[in-house]
């Protein structure tokens, strides 16, 4: 089921990045770029909810909407990280850890999955919330402002994005904990 609605909603959060990035190169106000990239970033985010929603609901579950739905997870954080750096928004060590993870983790579940063992690193409770962190704090660094005239979305972003590479090496370690055995069993 390649053109189903949840697939289709998938696509968005692909199609999506250069749209974002693409906001910071518009001549119109920082404010306006700011707050029309975090505002573009949260509705392109909501579909990974909403996908995966419908997908259920209306029974168009498929192989490939299960490949895509992580890639696209995984490319709309990248380039909004890669944004975040480029504006001085957020630690290039940061983003490397981040984005490193991914790789790391993506590469171990494909090997994982050659092999037969995919149990072993199966989505835990830790990947989604270090996720969720990420989500939020991705929005709040690309607002870069005053929310509701309380919240510093720059100081609470910074917060949350570290916390979310502490979470990021902590879910890794997790995995591969989980993988040690396996892949010992497999070394030749």
């Amino acid at each position: 089921m390649f053109l189903t609605i949840p697939t289709l909603m998938t696509w968005t959060r692909i199609v999506a990045i250069p749209l974002i990035v693409g906001i910071f190169y518009l001549d119109i106000s920082p404010v306006s770029q700011n707050l029309i990239a975090t505002i573009m970033f949260v509705v392109f985010a909501a579909t990974d909810w909403l996908d995966g929603f419908l997908a259920r609901r209306l029974n168009q579950t498929s192989s490939f909407g299960a490949f895509l739905d992580p890639v696209a997870d995984k490319f709309l954080v990248c380039a909004a990280l890669l944004v975040l750096v480029h504006l001085q928004r957020a630690d290039v060590f940061v983003a490397l850890i981040i984005i490193g993870r991914e790789i790391a983790i993506s590469a171990l579940r494909e090997w994982m999955a050659l092999i037969g063992a995919t149990k072993s690193v199966a989505v835990h409770m830790l990947g989604k919330i270090k996720t969720t962190v990420q989500m939020v704090a991705i929005p709040f660094l690309l607002f870069d402002g005053i929310l509701f005239g309380i919240i510093n979305t720059k100081v609470w972003g910074t917060w949350l994005i570290w916390l979310s590479a502490i979470l990021t090496v902590w879910s890794m370690a997790y995995y591969l904990k989980k993988a040690i055995p396996e892949i010992r069993a497999r070394a030749k």
